[in-house]
Order: C-alpha cells, then sequence, then structure tokens
C-alpha cells in the first residue's frame, strides 16, 4: 500500500482532508496515492511535517518513521529506543551504526 495512503488511513482521514492540508484536490491526492503522480519537494515537506515522519519513510525508501536528531536525548518513534543518560559520542555512534545498517540493506537490495 501507498505510504501516503496508509498514513492518511492511520489518522482516519479522507482525501479532501489531505487535500485541504496541501493546498490540491481530492483528485491529485487519489493520483499521489496510486501513484500516478508525483509529489513536489513542497508537497512532501508539508505531508512529513504533518504526519510527523520523513520524507523517505513517506516516499517508502525507509521503513524508519523519523530519522535520529543526535542533539536530542532521546529517539521519538524508533522501537522504544532510548537514549536517554548517553553523551553526544554515543549518539554519535548509535548514529553511524544505524546508517551502515541502511547501506548494507541497500547493498543486499542490489546483490539480490
Amino acid at each position: 500500500m501507498n505510504r501516503l495512503k496508509e498514513l492518511r488511513l492511520e489518522k482516519g482521514l479522507l482525501q479532501s482532508d489531505i487535500a485541504k492540508i496541501i493546498d490540491k484536490s481530492d483528485r491529485i491526492v487519489g493520483f499521489y496515492e496510486t501513484g500516478e503522480r508525483d509529489m513536489s519537494t513542497d508537497t512532501l515537506s508539508k505531508l512529513a511535517d504533518f504526519f510527523n515522519v520523513s520524507i523517505d519513510y513517506l516516499l517508502g525508501k525507509s521503513d524508519i518513521r523519523n530519522s535520529i536528531d543526535v542533539n536530542n536525548v532521546s529517539f521519538a518513534n524508533h522501537n522504544g529506543i532510548d537514549t536517554a543518560g548517553l553523551n553526544k559520542e554515543e549518539i554519535d555512534e548509535i548514529k553511524k551504526q544505524v546508517e551502515y545498517m541502511r547501506w548494507k540493506k541497500e547493498q543486499d537490495k542490489k546483490n539480490n
């Protein structure tokens, strides 16, 4: 299922609700959900902000809803991982490991 549609349904919204948020018609939202049209950068940004997800998640390029903010002391919406009490260097190391795992996953996809 298209991520936009999935997120919309999770919140119990109609296509018309999304259309108002992005200042487009219901029909355009339908096209976005079926993949008949690509979203502009501005539209992607508005939707990512509204749903509190990354653009990569919205596009289906990542299964992680939000990116890690290394300036924060905890991860939000990251499978319950809590970084409270860790210093910046430790959080940076976690971020590097996550980035490596994403890269490795992409390499595995390319090789299969």
